[in-house]
């Protein structure tokens, strides 16, 4: 719950200054560096990639990259807070500039969307307290399994164990806080998301019970902005091959970048 409280109040606290702007029409990349700021939005409350700290601050490996991203354009940095749901229509009623937001690149999104090259990634994983046995979507029958609404794990879960008993909430932070509560069995989430349920449990902590996929994560523009998608993708390449993007995630996540993502720095 604390978890919860905190992202509530970052995002109120940033809307103030994130949302007070009027939304104007998608900015590339002579546009942003003439207006001297650069909007990136984040989805607050995902453990480990964007969360309020002890200071109600946002932090994490997005907000990071985010940081640096605008440091290295040579711009100033304006938060947009948003929640997973709003992640690409954020961009699409140009509210942001980007979107750095733990978002996994997919064919249907790239239709709407335009994507930079994988800066990072993340497994996606069903998991549960030990007792409960599951080794495949099958097992899910009748079981009450959490999921984070408009995520690629809601979608995998509807489409490949749709006689489970789909519980979707807003966010990963309200995810966590129904895991810990016991109003599900089961979530299909991150690793970062279960060691926060398993922080809150006195007993029965989670475990993983199968990996589903590994999704690559993308920088999300608007489309129709070529010089923009250009610089990112630069960037991107240049701080995976100086190993700074690896620094990042690393601090945060206790582990290197994947082989895969790494190889976009070569």
């Amino acid at each position: 719950m604390m978890f919860k409280k905190k992202t509530l109040v970052v995002l109120a606290g940033l809307s103030l200054m994130a949302f007070g702007a009027t939304a104007v029409q998608a900015a590339d990349l002579d546009q942003i560096k003439k207006d001297g700021v650069i909007r990136v939005a984040i989805a607050m409350g995902v453990p480990m990639f964007s969360y309020a700290n002890a200071q109600m601050k946002p932090e994490g490996s997005d907000v990071s990259t985010a940081e640096l991203l605008a440091k290295d354009l040579g711009v100033k940095l304006q938060f947009v807070p948003i929640t997973n749901a709003a992640r690409i229509p954020t961009i699409q009623t140009d509210k942001a500039d980007i979107c750095v937001c733990n978002l996994s690149i997919t064919p249907e999104r790239a239709k709407v969307v335009d994507f930079s090259v994988p800066y990072a990634s993340l497994q996606i994983i069903v998991a549960a307290p030990k007792e409960l046995k599951i080794k495949d979507y099958k097992d899910l029958k009748g079981v009450k399994i959490g999921v984070t609404r408009a995520t690629v794990n809601d979608t995998d879960i509807t489409k490949n164990a749709s006689d489970a008993n789909i519980r979707r909430y807003e966010d990963d932070a309200t995810l966590v806080t129904a895991a810990a509560s016991k109003q599900v069995q089961a979530i299909s989430s991150q690793w970062p998301n279960v060691a926060e349920v398993n922080k809150k449990l006195k007993s029965d902590p989670y475990e993983t019970k199968f990996v589903q996929h590994e999704f690559m994560l993308g920088i999300v523009m608007p489309k129709n902005t070529p010089k923009l998608k250009a610089w990112v993708d630069n960037w991107v390449h240049a701080n995976l091959k100086n190993g700074e993007l690896n620094t990042v995630y690393k601090k945060y996540h206790g582990s290197d970048l994947s082989s895969q993502v790494l190889a976009n720095g070569s």
